[in-house]
This record gives C-alpha cells, structure tokens and sequence, in this order.
C-alpha cells in the first residue's frame, strides 16, 4: 500500500493508547521528550509527540533525517541506547547529540507487520538518565511492536470505510441508473405502444394493420423486458421488490384476470384454473400478478406442448397457496436450486429472454414475507407454489 506521510500522522492520530504509550515511556524512564516517528530515506517526521522540555517540536514536525539517529537506526534495525552522552564512547563526539542538546536517548524501530520499515518509538532528555536495564529495552520493543499492530488495524479499518464508501456511491449509482432506465425506456416505449394502436384503430389497409399488430406485439415484450429490468436491479440493491400493499379483498378476480389473458395470448394451449376467493390477504396484488404471469409464461414455455396447466389458488391455515402446474419432462433434482437464480435458463431451451421470470417471482414471494418452492416428477409434472401468511407484515 502507497501511504503517504500525512497518511500515516493521521492514522497514527487516531491510535488511543499512542498518547498514553508515550506517557508511560516518559514516566519509567524519566525522558522528558518522547515521540513516534515516521522514518523514510529522505525524511523524518512527527507523528504524536509528548514533550515537557520545550524541545519545540510538533506533530508534523520535520527534522533532516541525516542530523537524527533514527536514520541509522532505520539502516540498521537496532534500537539505540544511550544513558549519557558525553561520556559514551560511541556517541561522546557524535553530532546528533551535540546538535539537539541531550544525554540521554533511546529509540527503538517499528516495523510494519508486513515487515516494512515504518519509523520509530523514541525519547531523549537534556539529562543523563539509566537506561541500560533490560526491563526498558524490552519496553520499548513491545510498544514498538504494539504500535505496529494498532497501526495495521487502523490501515485495515481505513480501507473498510473506503470501501464502504465505495459501495455506498455505487448503489447510489445504480439508483440514479434505475430511474433513468425506467424514464428513458418507458417514455419512447409508451409513444411506440401508443402509435401503433393509433394505426390499428385507423387503418384498413391490412399490411398496415399487421405491422402493427407487430409493433404491439414487440413493445409489450420490450416493456416486459424493461420492467424485469428495473425488478432484477432493486432487488440487487438489497432493498427487494417494492411493494403497495393493502387488504386485497378482490385478490381472486385478478387472478382470474391473468389466467384469461394468458389464455388469449395462447389459444392452443389448455390452462385450468381452480381459484377460490380470496378476501382478506394482505398483499401488493399488482405484484402477485405479476408473480403468477411469470410462472405461467414459464409453464407454458417448458411444459409440454399438449399438456394442460393447472392453476390454484386458495388460504389454508392461514397461508395464501399458489401453484402453477405443468406437465413435461421432470426437471433433474441437481437444477432446482438453480432456478431462481437469474439469467438462468435451461441450456436447450431456445425461447428468447431474459431468463428473469423466476428470479423475479422468487423475489416478489420473498417482499412479501412469503416463499417459492418447485417439485418435479414424471408423474405429477413440475409445480410451483407460492406461500405466504394471509397477514403477513410486508417487507
């Protein structure tokens, strides 16, 4: 990860027990001066600073990294130790401390946990102190390990909230994308829609009338396709298939209403409905026609060419039951959990669409509380049944 310094002086920032990790450091060893320090080749640069002898530096701060220890520290990975500098032998003539004016200093590295060099934890005081003990050092090297485990998580948690964000904005995105979908799609389908029943209602040419009958034909199928759109999509922003709902006491005659449409638009076909009345269920009715238009489309589709389909609609026990029953091949046990996935659809079949009528209807059960479920035998044919409780609360 490619972090700048202010980066890191900002997650440093919000590391809780830097302050006190610091404090600690100053009251066991007695430097008045303590800090964490971002380290690079080129630059050194405070990051949390706890200073009681005016050293005059702030977080933010920057030294040249040549005039510091910490440079030689980062060359070399060791923690440095010092109880009085003008009598070390190593340090009596070095210009550091001769040039920021202390005796006594220690500084031990931190590390990234990925193993990358991240600066150090140091302290100093224009007065000799005793340092040499092994309960300081070993101090100093578990703050420094600590640092860098706080300092990981807070990079992790940074990267979450990005993400977060990230996500937030998308979804955001594709609400902007929905609306503007359902407007520049639905506008000029309806205009299509409109014209043609225009021509239709106005013409005697018979050529003319077929065209149109054509354009009516494709732009239903065009809004349908539009609408399972908009549908697939709300449902993936997490919020589910929205609903109006209300106490349906006419629930069965729209019902009804689908079966005779989906009857007229396939007169070679035979579909039974056996719907009893259904007054009192809590629903979207809208949507659970739209719910039982999907499964009959589909049964009409897959099932058997000379088979019949069956319709049922009645509340027991206070659930709502609906099942659409086809005839046909049974479909294998390994692809029934396949089916309300989306653009799923059987590999032979050869129909045009989306592959969304399943998906959807799956997701219209579940907005309201309810579910679906399939069975499919050679002997009793394939069925889909909705469930939900009569007065169930909508999601």
């Amino acid at each position: 990860m490619n972090r700048s310094v202010t980066d890191d002086i900002s997650a440093i920032s919000r590391i809780n027990a830097v302050p006190a990790i610091l404090q600690v450091i100053s009251e066991t060893t007695g430097l008045r001066f303590a800090a964490v320090a971002r380290v690079t080749e080129d630059s050194w640069t405070a990051c949390a600073v706890l200073d009681r002898i005016n050293f005059g530096l702030q977080v933010g701060g920057e030294l040249d990294v040549t005039t510091t220890l910490c440079h030689e520290i980062r060359a070399s990975h060791q923690t440095i130790i010092i109880n009085k500098a003008s009598e070390d032998l190593r340090y009596c003539s070095h210009h550091t401390p001769k040039l920021y004016g202390f005796e006594s200093y220690i500084s031990a590295p931190v590390f990234r946990t990925d193993g990358s060099f991240f600066g150090t934890v140091c302290a100093l005081d224009p007065l000799p102190a005793k340092l040499s003990e092994g309960s300081v050092l070993a101090m100093m090297e578990s703050f420094a390990k600590l640092l860098a485990i706080q300092l990981e998580a807070e990079e992790h948690f940074e990267a979450t909230e990005a993400a977060l964000l990230d996500v937030q904005q998308t979804a955001e995105l594709r609400e902007q994308f929905i609306a503007l979908l359902g407007h520049d799609l639905r506008n000029p389908l309806s205009s299509i829609l409109s014209g043609a029943q225009l021509m239709m209602r106005r013409s005697k040419d018979a050529s003319i009338t077929g065209i149109a009958e054509h354009m009516l034909t494709a732009t239903r199928r065009a809004s349908r396709l539009v609408d399972d759109v908009l549908d697939f999509a709300r449902g993936r922003l997490g919020n589910g298939i929205p609903l109006q709902s209300d106490e349906c006491h006419q629930l069965h005659i729209t019902l009804t209403h689908i079966v005779s449409e989906m009857q007229s638009a396939h007169p070679q076909r035979a579909i039974e409905a056996d719907i009893a009345p259904l007054g009192g269920v809590r629903c979207d009715a809208d949507r659970l026609a739209q719910l039982l238009s999907n499964l009959l489309a589909n049964a009409l589709v897959h099932g058997s060419a000379t088979g019949r389909v069956h319709v049922r609609a009645v509340i027991e026990k206070g659930h709502l039951l609906l099942s659409v029953n086809n005839q046909g091949e049974p479909i294998p046990a390994d692809r029934l959990a396949q089916l309300f996935k989306p653009f799923w659809q059987e590999a032979s079949n050869t129909q045009s669409g989306l592959g969304l009528g399943l998906y959807i209807a799956n997701e219209i059960a579940m907005s309201h509380g309810g579910s679906m479920r399939v069975t499919s035998t050679a002997e009793a044919g394939t069925t889909f049944t909705f469930s939900m409780p009569t007065g169930a609360a909508i999601a």
